[in-house]
Protein backbone atom coordinates (compact mmCIF):
# COMPACT_ATOMS: atom_id res chain seq x y z
CA UNK A 1 0.00 0.00 0.00
CA UNK A 2 1.30 3.27 -0.67
CA UNK A 3 2.25 5.90 1.28
CA UNK A 4 0.90 9.49 1.80
CA UNK A 5 1.81 12.08 3.72
CA UNK A 6 -1.89 12.81 4.83
CA UNK A 7 -5.42 10.58 4.81
CA UNK A 8 -7.23 13.28 3.64
CA UNK A 9 -6.34 16.55 2.13
CA UNK A 10 -8.96 19.40 2.23
CA UNK A 11 -8.53 22.30 -0.68
CA UNK A 12 -10.62 25.73 0.58
CA UNK A 13 -10.94 26.62 3.95
CA UNK A 14 -14.75 27.84 3.53
CA UNK A 15 -17.77 26.39 5.74
CA UNK A 16 -17.62 23.29 3.87
CA UNK A 17 -13.78 22.58 4.29
CA UNK A 18 -12.86 23.75 7.43
CA UNK A 19 -15.61 22.09 9.04
CA UNK A 20 -15.34 19.05 7.02
CA UNK A 21 -11.11 19.20 7.95
CA UNK A 22 -12.19 19.73 11.64
CA UNK A 23 -14.61 16.77 11.62
CA UNK A 24 -12.08 14.39 9.76
CA UNK A 25 -9.35 15.09 12.47
CA UNK A 26 -11.97 14.53 15.08
CA UNK A 27 -12.37 10.79 13.64
CA UNK A 28 -8.61 10.13 14.14
CA UNK A 29 -7.68 11.11 10.61
CA UNK A 30 -4.12 13.03 9.70
CA UNK A 31 -5.45 15.26 7.74
CA UNK A 32 -4.05 18.94 6.22
CA UNK A 33 -6.21 21.76 4.67
CA UNK A 34 -5.05 23.93 2.11
CA UNK A 35 -6.01 27.98 1.61
CA UNK A 36 -4.81 30.28 -0.62
CA UNK A 37 -6.89 33.37 0.72
CA UNK A 38 -8.36 34.14 3.98
CA UNK A 39 -9.84 31.50 5.98
CA UNK A 40 -13.70 31.22 6.21
CA UNK A 41 -13.90 31.44 2.63
CA UNK A 42 -16.73 33.61 0.44
CA UNK A 43 -19.37 32.91 3.56
CA UNK A 44 -17.43 34.56 6.24
CA UNK A 45 -15.45 37.44 4.31
CA UNK A 46 -17.75 38.59 1.66
CA UNK A 47 -21.25 36.73 1.67
CA UNK A 48 -23.41 35.25 4.67
CA UNK A 49 -22.00 36.62 7.50
CA UNK A 50 -21.23 40.45 6.33
CA UNK A 51 -23.92 40.71 3.97
CA UNK A 52 -26.40 40.05 7.61
CA UNK A 53 -23.68 42.44 9.30
CA UNK A 54 -25.28 45.51 7.03
CA UNK A 55 -28.81 44.08 7.05
CA UNK A 56 -29.04 44.20 10.94
CA UNK A 57 -27.69 48.01 10.91
CA UNK A 58 -30.87 48.03 8.12
CA UNK A 59 -33.29 47.24 10.05
CA UNK A 60 -32.52 48.90 12.75
CA UNK A 61 -32.57 51.91 11.36
CA UNK A 62 -35.73 51.35 10.34
CA UNK A 63 -37.01 50.09 13.76
CA UNK A 64 -35.56 53.40 15.25
CA UNK A 65 -37.73 54.97 12.20
CA UNK A 66 -40.81 53.64 13.60
CA UNK A 67 -40.45 53.74 17.39
CA UNK A 68 -43.29 56.13 17.51
CA UNK A 69 -45.81 53.14 16.11
CA UNK A 70 -44.25 51.42 19.61
CA UNK A 71 -45.39 54.55 21.41
CA UNK A 72 -41.77 55.64 21.67
CA UNK A 73 -41.58 59.32 21.54
CA UNK A 74 -38.73 61.96 21.57
CA UNK A 75 -37.33 59.94 17.99
CA UNK A 76 -36.84 62.30 15.34
CA UNK A 77 -36.71 59.80 11.99
CA UNK A 78 -34.80 62.43 9.84
CA UNK A 79 -32.26 62.85 12.27
CA UNK A 80 -31.97 59.40 12.19
CA UNK A 81 -28.75 58.56 10.04
CA UNK A 82 -25.59 55.79 9.19
CA UNK A 83 -21.91 56.01 9.58
CA UNK A 84 -21.09 54.04 6.63
CA UNK A 85 -17.42 54.23 7.61
CA UNK A 86 -18.11 52.58 11.54
CA UNK A 87 -20.82 50.23 10.19
CA UNK A 88 -17.58 48.64 7.90
CA UNK A 89 -15.33 49.05 11.02
CA UNK A 90 -18.44 46.27 12.87
CA UNK A 91 -18.50 44.32 9.82
CA UNK A 92 -14.93 44.13 9.44
CA UNK A 93 -14.03 43.36 13.30
CA UNK A 94 -17.18 40.36 13.15
CA UNK A 95 -15.49 38.71 10.28
CA UNK A 96 -11.90 39.25 12.04
CA UNK A 97 -13.46 37.36 14.99
CA UNK A 98 -14.95 34.59 12.88
CA UNK A 99 -12.11 34.32 10.65
CA UNK A 100 -9.62 33.84 13.67
CA UNK A 101 -11.91 31.30 14.90
CA UNK A 102 -11.93 29.54 12.34
CA UNK A 103 -7.99 29.15 11.96
CA UNK A 104 -8.02 28.35 16.36
CA UNK A 105 -10.30 25.68 15.84
CA UNK A 106 -8.40 23.72 12.79
CA UNK A 107 -5.32 24.28 15.13
CA UNK A 108 -6.62 22.92 18.18
CA UNK A 109 -7.84 20.03 15.94
CA UNK A 110 -4.57 19.21 15.14
CA UNK A 111 -5.41 19.99 11.36
CA UNK A 112 -2.53 21.11 9.47
CA UNK A 113 -2.24 24.38 7.14
CA UNK A 114 -0.81 24.51 4.43
CA UNK A 115 -1.10 28.59 3.04
CA UNK A 116 -0.88 28.98 -0.76
CA UNK A 117 -3.02 27.82 -4.24
CA UNK A 118 -3.45 24.17 -4.59
CA UNK A 119 -3.12 22.39 -7.80
CA UNK A 120 -3.01 18.50 -9.13
CA UNK A 121 0.35 17.04 -9.71
CA UNK A 122 -1.62 13.68 -10.17
CA UNK A 123 -4.76 12.20 -8.43
CA UNK A 124 -2.87 11.94 -5.26
CA UNK A 125 -0.38 14.92 -5.24
CA UNK A 126 -0.96 18.54 -4.88
CA UNK A 127 1.34 21.47 -5.37
CA UNK A 128 1.26 23.80 -2.90
CA UNK A 129 3.74 27.15 -3.81
CA UNK A 130 6.77 25.59 -4.00
CA UNK A 131 6.35 22.57 -1.61
CA UNK A 132 4.65 19.18 -2.62
CA UNK A 133 1.82 16.90 -0.43
CA UNK A 134 0.37 13.58 -0.91
CA UNK A 135 -2.63 12.18 0.25
CA UNK A 136 -5.01 9.20 0.26
CA UNK A 137 -8.38 11.18 0.11
CA UNK A 138 -8.77 14.26 -1.71
CA UNK A 139 -11.51 16.88 -1.22
CA UNK A 140 -11.95 20.01 -3.23
CA UNK A 141 -13.65 22.59 -1.27
CA UNK A 142 -12.38 25.72 -3.28
CA UNK A 143 -15.90 27.58 -3.71
CA UNK A 144 -17.50 29.54 -6.41
CA UNK A 145 -16.91 33.33 -7.80
CA UNK A 146 -19.01 36.39 -8.90
CA UNK A 147 -20.25 35.70 -12.65
CA UNK A 148 -19.66 38.58 -14.43
CA UNK A 149 -21.79 38.18 -17.68
CA UNK A 150 -20.18 38.84 -20.85
CA UNK A 151 -23.39 39.22 -22.77
CA UNK A 152 -23.94 42.71 -20.68
CA UNK A 153 -21.34 45.49 -22.44
CA UNK A 154 -20.19 48.06 -20.01
CA UNK A 155 -19.38 51.07 -21.76
CA UNK A 156 -18.00 54.02 -21.15
CA UNK A 157 -17.13 56.19 -17.71
CA UNK A 158 -19.35 52.81 -15.83
CA UNK A 159 -18.88 52.18 -11.82
CA UNK A 160 -20.28 48.71 -12.00
CA UNK A 161 -19.35 46.80 -8.81
CA UNK A 162 -19.92 43.02 -7.96
CA UNK A 163 -21.34 41.68 -4.43
CA UNK A 164 -17.62 42.12 -3.04
CA UNK A 165 -16.88 45.58 -3.57
CA UNK A 166 -20.96 46.36 -2.26
CA UNK A 167 -19.44 45.21 1.26
CA UNK A 168 -17.01 47.66 1.05
CA UNK A 169 -18.94 50.73 0.00
CA UNK A 170 -18.09 53.58 3.10
CA UNK A 171 -20.41 56.04 1.20
CA UNK A 172 -23.71 55.43 -0.34
CA UNK A 173 -24.98 56.67 -3.87
CA UNK A 174 -28.34 58.07 -4.68
CA UNK A 175 -29.07 55.64 -7.17
CA UNK A 176 -28.51 52.20 -7.42
CA UNK A 177 -29.50 49.81 -10.48
CA UNK A 178 -29.51 45.92 -9.58
CA UNK A 179 -28.59 43.43 -12.29
CA UNK A 180 -30.26 40.43 -10.84
CA UNK A 181 -33.91 39.39 -8.82
CA UNK A 182 -31.98 36.08 -7.52
CA UNK A 183 -30.99 35.76 -3.77
CA UNK A 184 -28.06 38.14 -3.82
CA UNK A 185 -29.72 40.86 -5.67
CA UNK A 186 -32.67 41.28 -3.68
CA UNK A 187 -30.31 41.22 -0.25
CA UNK A 188 -28.28 43.73 -1.38
CA UNK A 189 -31.98 45.84 -3.25
CA UNK A 190 -33.62 45.86 0.87
CA UNK A 191 -30.50 46.23 2.03
CA UNK A 192 -29.53 49.66 0.59
CA UNK A 193 -33.08 50.98 0.04
CA UNK A 194 -33.29 50.95 3.52
CA UNK A 195 -30.36 52.64 4.46
CA UNK A 196 -31.49 55.56 1.72
CA UNK A 197 -30.75 54.18 -1.39
CA UNK A 198 -33.30 54.82 -4.68
CA UNK A 199 -32.92 51.24 -5.81
CA UNK A 200 -33.79 49.42 -9.54
CA UNK A 201 -33.86 45.76 -9.77
CA UNK A 202 -33.59 44.69 -13.49
CA UNK A 203 -34.56 40.91 -13.70
CA UNK A 204 -34.25 38.90 -16.97
CA UNK A 205 -37.38 36.28 -15.62
CA UNK A 206 -40.83 37.09 -14.79
CA UNK A 207 -40.56 36.66 -11.12
CA UNK A 208 -37.97 37.75 -8.81
CA UNK A 209 -36.44 34.56 -6.90
CA UNK A 210 -36.82 32.26 -9.24
CA UNK A 211 -36.00 29.51 -6.64
CA UNK A 212 -38.62 30.52 -4.24
CA UNK A 213 -42.03 29.14 -4.43
CA UNK A 214 -44.12 31.95 -6.68
CA UNK A 215 -46.63 32.62 -3.90
CA UNK A 216 -43.90 33.34 -1.14
CA UNK A 217 -41.76 35.37 -3.67
CA UNK A 218 -44.80 37.61 -5.22
CA UNK A 219 -45.97 38.70 -1.72
CA UNK A 220 -41.99 39.77 -0.95
CA UNK A 221 -41.37 41.49 -4.24
CA UNK A 222 -44.95 42.85 -3.12
CA UNK A 223 -43.44 44.41 0.45
CA UNK A 224 -40.53 45.44 -0.89
CA UNK A 225 -41.80 47.96 -3.27
CA UNK A 226 -43.94 49.06 -0.63
CA UNK A 227 -40.46 49.87 0.97
CA UNK A 228 -39.52 51.42 -2.45
CA UNK A 229 -37.80 49.07 -4.60
CA UNK A 230 -38.88 49.12 -8.12
CA UNK A 231 -38.88 46.19 -10.29
CA UNK A 232 -38.55 45.66 -14.12
CA UNK A 233 -39.37 41.98 -14.49
CA UNK A 234 -38.73 40.45 -17.66
CA UNK A 235 -36.26 43.12 -18.28
CA UNK A 236 -33.42 41.73 -20.80
CA UNK A 237 -30.08 43.99 -19.97
CA UNK A 238 -28.05 44.99 -22.90
CA UNK A 239 -25.15 47.65 -21.90
CA UNK A 240 -23.90 49.51 -18.95
CA UNK A 241 -23.11 52.75 -20.45
CA UNK A 242 -21.72 55.46 -18.02
CA UNK A 243 -24.48 56.12 -15.55
CA UNK A 244 -26.81 54.36 -17.61
CA UNK A 245 -28.61 50.99 -18.09
CA UNK A 246 -29.79 49.92 -21.11
CA UNK A 247 -32.56 47.48 -21.22
CA UNK A 248 -34.95 46.12 -23.82
CA UNK A 249 -38.63 45.41 -22.14
CA UNK A 250 -41.79 44.14 -23.93
CA UNK A 251 -39.47 44.42 -26.95
CA UNK A 252 -39.34 48.00 -26.49
CA UNK A 253 -35.94 50.11 -25.54
CA UNK A 254 -35.39 51.47 -22.41
CA UNK A 255 -32.66 52.88 -20.03
CA UNK A 256 -32.53 54.19 -16.41
CA UNK A 257 -30.05 56.26 -14.40
CA UNK A 258 -28.18 54.65 -11.63
CA UNK A 259 -24.85 56.01 -9.78
CA UNK A 260 -23.58 52.73 -8.85
CA UNK A 261 -24.59 49.19 -11.12
CA UNK A 262 -24.22 46.18 -8.95
CA UNK A 263 -23.86 42.96 -11.26
CA UNK A 264 -26.12 40.42 -9.45
CA UNK A 265 -26.02 37.94 -11.79
CA UNK A 266 -24.85 34.41 -10.13
CA UNK A 267 -21.61 33.22 -8.83
CA UNK A 268 -19.67 30.34 -11.21
CA UNK A 269 -17.66 26.99 -9.60
CA UNK A 270 -13.70 27.99 -8.83
CA UNK A 271 -11.63 25.67 -10.34
CA UNK A 272 -9.05 28.29 -11.64
CA UNK A 273 -5.38 26.73 -11.62
CA UNK A 274 -6.45 23.61 -9.79
CA UNK A 275 -5.35 21.47 -12.56
CA UNK A 276 -8.73 19.65 -12.70
CA UNK A 277 -9.00 18.79 -16.01
CA UNK A 278 -5.54 18.03 -16.23
CA UNK A 279 -5.91 14.49 -14.02
CA UNK A 280 -9.09 14.00 -16.20
CA UNK A 281 -11.61 15.30 -13.46
CA UNK A 282 -15.14 14.98 -15.11
CA UNK A 283 -17.24 18.38 -15.31
CA UNK A 284 -20.84 19.40 -15.65
CA UNK A 285 -20.58 22.72 -17.49
CA UNK A 286 -18.17 24.95 -15.10
CA UNK A 287 -18.85 22.57 -11.48
CA UNK A 288 -16.84 19.68 -10.95
CA UNK A 289 -19.63 16.84 -11.42
CA UNK A 290 -19.86 14.65 -8.62
CA UNK A 291 -22.45 11.94 -7.39
CA UNK A 292 -24.59 11.51 -4.30
CA UNK A 293 -21.79 10.07 -2.48
CA UNK A 294 -19.99 13.40 -3.58
CA UNK A 295 -17.78 11.32 -5.14
CA UNK A 296 -15.69 12.61 -8.57
CA UNK A 297 -15.23 10.24 -11.52
CA UNK A 298 -12.02 9.39 -9.54
CA UNK A 299 -13.29 7.81 -6.28
CA UNK A 300 -11.06 9.07 -3.88
CA UNK A 301 -11.48 12.19 -4.90
CA UNK A 302 -14.45 14.49 -3.71
CA UNK A 303 -16.07 18.01 -4.28
CA UNK A 304 -18.16 19.33 -1.92
CA UNK A 305 -19.75 23.32 -1.69
CA UNK A 306 -20.55 25.64 -4.24
CA UNK A 307 -17.68 24.23 -7.02
CA UNK A 308 -19.83 21.22 -7.86
CA UNK A 309 -22.71 23.71 -8.17
CA UNK A 310 -25.43 21.62 -6.81
CA UNK A 311 -27.03 23.96 -3.86
CA UNK A 312 -24.45 26.72 -4.00
CA UNK A 313 -25.41 27.31 -0.16
CA UNK A 314 -22.48 27.04 2.99
CA UNK A 315 -24.82 24.98 5.39
CA UNK A 316 -24.91 22.39 1.68
CA UNK A 317 -21.39 22.24 1.43
CA UNK A 318 -20.58 21.39 5.46
CA UNK A 319 -23.37 18.99 5.27
CA UNK A 320 -21.52 17.68 1.95
CA UNK A 321 -18.29 17.47 3.34
CA UNK A 322 -19.72 15.14 6.56
CA UNK A 323 -21.45 12.68 3.82
CA UNK A 324 -18.33 12.43 1.69
CA UNK A 325 -16.63 11.44 5.17
CA UNK A 326 -18.93 9.28 6.14
CA UNK A 327 -18.05 7.52 3.13
CA UNK A 328 -14.40 8.09 2.98
CA UNK A 329 -14.43 6.30 6.73
CA UNK A 330 -16.13 3.09 5.22
CA UNK A 331 -19.81 3.63 5.59
CA UNK A 332 -22.28 4.67 3.22
CA UNK A 333 -24.21 8.44 2.94
CA UNK A 334 -26.01 10.27 0.08
CA UNK A 335 -27.00 13.64 -0.02
CA UNK A 336 -30.31 14.27 -0.34
CA UNK A 337 -30.75 17.63 -1.89
CA UNK A 338 -34.65 17.99 -1.90
CA UNK A 339 -34.34 18.58 1.99
CA UNK A 340 -31.61 21.47 2.12
CA UNK A 341 -33.53 24.94 3.92
CA UNK A 342 -32.85 28.18 1.98
CA UNK A 343 -32.65 31.31 3.83
CA UNK A 344 -33.41 35.33 2.63
CA UNK A 345 -32.53 37.77 4.84
CA UNK A 346 -34.88 40.78 3.97
CA UNK A 347 -37.33 41.80 6.25
CA UNK A 348 -39.83 39.81 6.54
CA UNK A 349 -37.80 37.13 6.04
CA UNK A 350 -37.94 34.13 3.82
CA UNK A 351 -37.22 30.19 4.92
CA UNK A 352 -38.36 27.42 2.41
CA UNK A 353 -37.75 24.08 2.54
CA UNK A 354 -38.50 21.18 -0.28
CA UNK A 355 -40.82 21.12 -3.24
CA UNK A 356 -42.48 24.26 -4.48
CA UNK A 357 -46.48 23.57 -5.10
CA UNK A 358 -45.98 23.46 -9.04
CA UNK A 359 -42.95 20.60 -8.39
CA UNK A 360 -44.75 18.50 -4.83
CA UNK A 361 -47.47 18.01 -7.67
CA UNK A 362 -45.76 16.94 -10.35
CA UNK A 363 -43.73 14.24 -7.92
CA UNK A 364 -46.83 13.07 -5.79
CA UNK A 365 -49.86 13.90 -7.90
CA UNK A 366 -52.40 14.93 -5.24
CA UNK A 367 -51.18 17.29 -2.46
CA UNK A 368 -52.79 19.22 0.42
CA UNK A 369 -51.97 22.84 0.81
CA UNK A 370 -52.01 24.51 3.93
CA UNK A 371 -51.86 28.36 4.56
CA UNK A 372 -51.46 30.37 7.98
CA UNK A 373 -51.14 34.19 7.91
CA UNK A 374 -49.26 36.14 10.53
CA UNK A 375 -51.54 38.12 10.84
CA UNK A 376 -53.68 35.64 13.09
CA UNK A 377 -50.48 35.55 14.81
CA UNK A 378 -50.37 36.96 18.34
CA UNK A 379 -46.63 37.25 18.58
CA UNK A 380 -46.63 38.97 15.16
CA UNK A 381 -49.18 41.49 16.43
CA UNK A 382 -46.85 42.26 19.30
CA UNK A 383 -43.74 42.65 17.39
CA UNK A 384 -45.77 44.75 14.78
CA UNK A 385 -44.40 42.45 11.75
CA UNK A 386 -48.17 40.94 10.64
CA UNK A 387 -46.94 40.28 6.77
CA UNK A 388 -47.00 37.11 5.16
CA UNK A 389 -47.57 33.76 6.01
CA UNK A 390 -46.93 30.06 6.48
CA UNK A 391 -47.49 27.71 3.97
CA UNK A 392 -47.10 23.93 3.74
CA UNK A 393 -47.52 21.65 1.10
CA UNK A 394 -48.47 17.39 1.68
CA UNK A 395 -48.60 14.48 -0.06
CA UNK A 396 -52.53 13.65 0.34
CA UNK A 397 -52.45 10.28 1.05
CA UNK A 398 -49.44 10.01 3.38
CA UNK A 399 -49.05 13.00 4.88
CA UNK A 400 -45.40 13.19 4.23
CA UNK A 401 -44.02 16.77 3.95
CA UNK A 402 -42.82 17.88 0.68
CA UNK A 403 -42.11 21.46 1.33
CA UNK A 404 -42.71 24.38 3.52
CA UNK A 405 -42.25 27.71 2.65
CA UNK A 406 -42.34 30.70 5.41
CA UNK A 407 -42.25 34.73 4.94
CA UNK A 408 -42.43 36.62 8.14
CA UNK A 409 -40.69 37.92 10.91
CA UNK A 410 -38.16 35.54 12.25
CA UNK A 411 -38.82 32.71 10.07
CA UNK A 412 -35.24 32.00 9.05
CA UNK A 413 -34.95 30.76 13.06
CA UNK A 414 -38.15 28.49 12.47
CA UNK A 415 -37.10 26.08 9.64
CA UNK A 416 -34.53 24.17 11.65
CA UNK A 417 -37.96 22.79 12.87
CA UNK A 418 -38.94 21.58 9.59
CA UNK A 419 -35.69 20.38 8.79
CA UNK A 420 -35.34 17.92 11.52
CA UNK A 421 -39.30 16.79 10.80
CA UNK A 422 -38.15 16.15 7.35
CA UNK A 423 -34.75 14.50 8.34
CA UNK A 424 -36.55 12.38 10.70
CA UNK A 425 -39.41 11.33 8.15
CA UNK A 426 -41.90 12.75 10.05
CA UNK A 427 -45.61 13.19 8.67
CA UNK A 428 -48.24 16.19 8.99
CA UNK A 429 -49.86 14.49 12.47
CA UNK A 430 -46.66 14.28 14.08
CA UNK A 431 -45.99 17.98 13.32
CA UNK A 432 -49.51 19.10 14.50
CA UNK A 433 -49.15 16.58 17.51
CA UNK A 434 -46.25 18.17 18.63
CA UNK A 435 -46.33 21.36 21.02
CA UNK A 436 -45.80 24.79 19.83
CA UNK A 437 -45.04 27.10 22.59
CA UNK A 438 -47.20 30.50 23.09
CA UNK A 439 -46.96 33.21 22.37
CA UNK A 440 -44.48 32.76 19.54
CA UNK A 441 -44.10 33.33 15.80
CA UNK A 442 -43.90 29.27 15.56
CA UNK A 443 -47.12 28.58 16.42
CA UNK A 444 -48.44 29.40 12.69
CA UNK A 445 -46.07 26.47 11.82
CA UNK A 446 -48.26 24.25 13.52
CA UNK A 447 -51.52 26.14 12.58
CA UNK A 448 -50.32 26.09 8.54
CA UNK A 449 -49.98 22.19 9.13
CA UNK A 450 -53.60 21.66 10.82
CA UNK A 451 -55.20 23.67 7.82
CA UNK A 452 -53.33 21.60 5.29
CA UNK A 453 -53.70 18.03 7.24
CA UNK A 454 -56.93 19.03 8.62
CA UNK A 455 -58.71 21.24 6.50
CA UNK A 456 -58.77 24.08 9.56
CA UNK A 457 -56.53 25.69 11.44
CA UNK A 458 -57.88 26.73 14.92
CA UNK A 459 -57.00 30.26 15.19
CA UNK A 460 -58.06 31.41 11.40
CA UNK A 461 -61.42 31.43 9.99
Amino acid sequence: MASYDYEIAVIGAGPGGYETAIKAAQLGKKTCIVEEKEFGGTCLNVGCIPTKVLIRTANLVSEIRDASKFAVEGVDPAAVSVDMKKLQQRKSGIVKTLTGGVRALLGGNRVAIEKGKAAFVDAHTLSVGDKTITAENIIIATGSKVFMPPFIAIEGDSRVITSDEALGLDSLPKRMAVIGGGVIGVEFAYLFSKLGVEVTVLELMDQILPMVDPEISSLARKSMEQGGVSFKLGAKVKTVKDNCVQFELDGKEEEIAADLVLMAVGRVPNTEGLNAEGIGLAFERKAIQTNERLQTNIPHIYAIGDVNGKVMLAHTASHEGMTALENICGGYAEMDYDKIPSCIYITPEIASIGLTEAKAKEKAGKIKVGRFPFAANGKSLIEGSTEGMAKVILDEETGEILGVHLFGSHVTEMIGEISAAMASELTAEEVIGSIHPHPTVNEAVGEAFMAAWLGKSINNL
